[in-house]
């Protein structure tokens, strides 16, 4: 007799998150897709490097300009009605970069214009939906809900370029594509759209006194308070900076060159990239069921495996060898991000929370260009295998230095049960 498959709890027990984690994997779904097709649809009207990079900078720049302020005011409005107009937004912007690219019109400024708009939205939707999440759920069921979350990020970095290219294949090329990432954003909104009493309710309850008056940089300030009077988050926004700009790098910059030099070019980078993809489910699926006790002190030794990855692409163990290396690293990152989200959620105040969120987004995706640009410097003076090693040394001494932070050590948790599977 066959089994009935089960939803994970939190499915199953709260209604408002489960309209918020279907939103969540299509738009993840989709933005994985335009990550594949965004470059192509520059390549195809006859633009080259130069102006893919113009096009990628142009959606990366106005996040980091509005992290900060969109956490501000995550905090002091309706986060679900932020969730809804970004969503719209990049509706739009998909719809019209769809149409220009289909009817033979898109030019590259028409491009950057529209990545700059869609990049905008991104911003704001981020600390929204970080501030939004842990009022959605019983406490007990917050880290579930981030497992969850992460696991969508996992299969959406694998599913997507599959769908990506399926699409540009054979359904008008990368304009098809967009107005696939279009299609996502409208069945996300339909979805958002009910989430109403509970949702609202709690937000309305724990609205911060000071963010919802009309003194932005005194909310600004006050957020900034929260982080600096709680040196576990300081640490790990020291942490995962340097995690960014050191580490990172080797699988951005570094890798696909060795990959090219040693063995046998992308597809070697592909095995090795789905190896990682594949571990990160798996860690997603194992925080959906257990719940360290300490789970920042987890968190903490998962970042300083996750920092091993410049030792693991510089192995020389050839694709397989480095590919479950880098399933060990999918673990530990997926791991270390999801405890780290869910020790926010349990500790920060529900009125403070996309403010803090917004510095978290800010030292990570933030510090992302920065660090390519530093590896390409180094690598092009030092070789590929030296800054690895670099690289290594001290990825894994800034992850050291978070675990040694006696906060961070024995911090428990809060609102949720330690220790028991859920």
């Amino acid at each position: 007799m066959s089994r009935r498959i089960q939803l994970p709890a939190v499915l199953r027990d709260e209604p408002q998150y489960r309209l918020l984690f279907g939103s969540q994997v299509l738009s993840v779904l989709g933005d994985r897709v335009t990550m594949v097709a965004l470059p192509f649809a520059v390549l195809a009207i006859g633009g080259g490097v130069a102006e893919v990079a113009l096009v990628s900078a142009a959606q990366f720049l106005p996040f980091v300009v509005l992290a900060l302020p969109a956490g501000v005011w995550a905090d002091r409005w309706d986060r679900k009605r932020i969730l809804v107009a970004s969503d719209a937004v990049r509706l739009v912007s998909q719809v019209v970069a769809a149409s220009l690219l289909l009817t033979d019109t898109a030019h590259v400024a028409h491009l950057v214009v529209l990545a700059a708009a869609y990049g905008a939205a991104d911003a704001f939707f981020a600390p929204a939906f970080s501030g939004l999440l842990p009022t959605t759920v019983r406490p007990t069921n917050i880290q579930p809900a981030n497992a969850l979350r992460g696991l969508s990020y996992s299969v959406g970095s694998i599913v997507g370029p599959v769908v990506a290219g399926v699409l540009i294949a054979f359904a008008g090329g990368p304009g098809g594509a967009l107005l696939f990432d279009a299609a996502t954003f409208a069945v996300s909104i339909v979805l958002l759209l009910p989430m109403r009493a509970v949702v609202v309710d709690v937000i309305v309850s724990a609205e911060d006194p000071v963010a919802t008056t009309d003194h932005f940089w005194t909310s600004l300030r006050e957020g900034w308070g929260e982080v600096r009077s709680r040196s576990w988050v300081l640490a790990f926004l020291g942490g995962f900076a340097a995690y960014h700009v050191i580490v990172l790098p080797a699988i951005f910059v570094i890798g696909p060159v060795l990959m090219e030099q040693e063995l046998d070019g992308a597809r070697s980078w592909a095995l090795i990239t789905a190896l990682f993809g594949t571990g990160c489910v798996l860690g997603d699926l194992l925080f959906l069921r257990w719940r360290p006790a300490y789970a920042l002190r987890v968190a903490a030794v998962l970042l300083v495996g996750a920092s091993c990855q410049a030792a693991f692409i510089g192995s020389g163990l050839g694709a397989w060898g480095i590919g479950g290396l880098e399933l060990l690293a999918g673990v530990c990152v997926t791991g270390a991000f999801t405890l780290w989200e869910t020790s926010l959620g349990e500790h920060i105040p529900a009125a403070a929370l996309s403010r803090v969120s917004s510095y978290d987004y800010l030292t990570s995706a933030g510090m992302i260009p920065l660090g390519n640009v530093l590896a390409g410097v180094v690598s092009a003076a030092f070789g590929l295998q030296a800054t690895l090693v670099g690289m290594t040394v001290l990825g894994v001494a800034a992850a050291l230095c978070v675990v040694a932070v006696p906060a961070v050590w024995g911090l428990g948790r809060g609102g949720a049960a330690p220790g028991i599977p859920g």
